[in-house]
């Protein structure tokens, strides 16, 4: 995939309007995983990034045949506003899967931010382009003669979830989590009404209800499907 559609572009749009919390909540009434917890957000000052998934495959093995370019610009190309540049590097070497130029390059094409299975470089210039960057590791060790590019837009499993090109993506402070495209949807749905329902409980609290009755029975089952909502 390349820039989203009409219809992706609207689904951004209404998972940029929640939480990771919201979302995770929505996967599961519905069953669903899909979360990532305890991953940094390194640069970037927004709440919170939400995409359509433009994936970046890193291996230590052969670079792949074919015109010699550098790892994740291609990825950079195929982005655009609406997307989220997801890099898998779990080759276990230490060497950055990510760098400054890269950076500038999504800024510059208005890149929503990277989730990065992989140590990151040059992070300071990612913060001085307040570019969101969220990874595992920082580094200042380049991928030259030790990873290369081995795919992009193809499956990926960063922290071993599968994402496919054009699958949604939505990280903040809490959370990274990845959502298959044609279950977006039911998630967005049901994360909207999870979130009024708090938002509802929270003007409760603020009208001098007591926080013991807002969060009673009808707050422990409001993920039970529709039960005790």
């Amino acid at each position: 995939m390349g820039v989203t559609d009409t219809n992706g572009a609207d689904s951004v749009k209404r998972l940029r309007r929640l939480d990771c919390c919201a979302v995770s909540d929505a996967l599961d009434q519905l069953g669903m995983t899909g979360q990532v917890t305890g991953v940094p957000k390194r640069s970037g000052g927004a709440a919170r990034i939400a995409g359509q998934a433009v994936t970046l495959k890193l291996h230590d093995g052969p670079r792949p045949d074919g015109p010699v370019r550098h790892l994740g610009t291609t990825a950079v190309e195929l982005s655009g506003p609406d997307t989220v540049i997801v890099v898998e590097q779990r080759t276990g070497l230490d060497a950055g899967c990510w760098g400054g130029l890269l950076t500038l390059g999504a800024k510059l094409r208005g890149v929503a931010g990277v989730v990065a299975d992989g140590p990151v470089r040059d992070i300071d210039e990612a913060r001085d382009y307040d570019f969101p960057i969220f990874s595992t590791a920082l580094t200042a060790l380049t991928a030259r003669s030790r990873v290369v590019e081995a795919a992009t837009n193809a499956p990926v499993t960063p922290w071993g979830v599968t994402v496919n090109p054009g699958d949604y993506v939505i990280a903040d402070s809490s959370a990274i989590i990845f959502i298959p495209a044609d279950r977006i949807e039911a998630v967005l749905e049901t994360a909207e009404a999870i979130a009024f329902k708090e938002a509802a409980m929270a003007r409760a609290l603020m009208a001098g209800k007591p926080i013991s009755a807002v969060m009673g029975g009808d707050y422990e089952h409001m993920l039970d499907g529709g039960k005790g909502q």
